[in-house]
């Protein structure tokens, strides 16, 4: 049988861990060839070995998202390994900030640079393509916390909650051309960044708890429950969704 994603070509950036390569790996699994992008190159190239080994289509090339002119040379060598751009995942992010009067400046440009500004450049780049051959999704990764607030955490609030508005916006934008924007809204999940910013706490266990006393099922995600998500809105099953919010996590919004 035929993969759900059977000769797209799918770009993911953050590709390296987390759920960035869990969803390049079941892009790849469902017949996508991916191009993989992050700024660890050892980290993002075990994942495309890791692909390619198990009979997928893999490329991986280093990128940091906020990097303009890096986004150009990214779409340029994707369309010359295979041709072809139907997938963009705006995957790559990063969690911080700290509370609104600890927050530096420098600190919130570093979260927007990442997870706002990359969103941004990455639709610049890849949508003139798409929109060239009247077909694509782009898929935008927000958060929960895109949708509501944290105490401690106005900064990454304020990037993901402009991921969803700039994906609602540029939905409608390209609606017309046939190309598709969605976000996807996030749980806690188990995955390097979650794990990261626990040890960043003097009481890891108890926020651990706190946190999963949150998700109306009683745990965390895991990144294959996100890169399930991923993959439904890359593929036609989910022709007639644009400019739709995905959120998978566990009720905790639903409170």
């Amino acid at each position: 049988m035929a993969g759900r994603v059977e000769g797209k070509v799918a770009l993911v950036t953050g590709a390296g861990s987390g759920l960035g390569a869990e969803t390049a790996r079941r892009l790849a699994r469902e017949g996508a060839a991916v191009v993989l992008t992050d700024i660890s190159a050892d980290a993002g190239q075990a994942v495309a070995d890791g692909i390619a080994d198990a009979g997928g289509k893999a490329l991986f090339l280093t990128q940091n998202v906020a990097d303009q002119a890096r986004w150009a040379e990214v779409v340029a060598e994707t369309l010359k390994a295979f041709g072809r751009l139907d997938v963009l995942v705006n995957n790559a992010g990063v969690a911080g900030g700290g509370p609104l009067l600890e927050t530096t400046f420098e600190a919130w440009r570093q979260l927007m640079d990442i997870n706002l500004d990359g969103v941004f450049l990455g639709m610049k780049a890849a949508a003139p393509v798409m929109v060239e051959a009247g077909r694509g999704s782009i898929i935008n990764l927000s958060s929960i916390l895109g949708k509501v607030g944290s105490p401690g955490a106005p900064a990454y609030c304020a990037s993901k909650g402009g991921v969803a508005l700039l994906s609602k916006a540029t939905a409608l934008e390209l609606a017309p051309f046939g190309v598709r924007v969605n976000s996807v809204h996030p749980g806690f999940i188990e995955t390097p960044m979650v794990a990261g910013a626990l040890r960043d706490v003097e009481n890891a266990n108890e926020m651990r708890d706190m946190i999963i006393s949150r998700h109306a099922l009683g745990r965390l995600g895991v990144p294959r429950e996100i890169a399930d998500g991923i993959v439904f809105l890359a593929s036609d099953e989910s022709s007639f969704m644009t400019g739709a919010e995905l959120v998978i996590d566990g009720g905790y919004t639903a409170a």
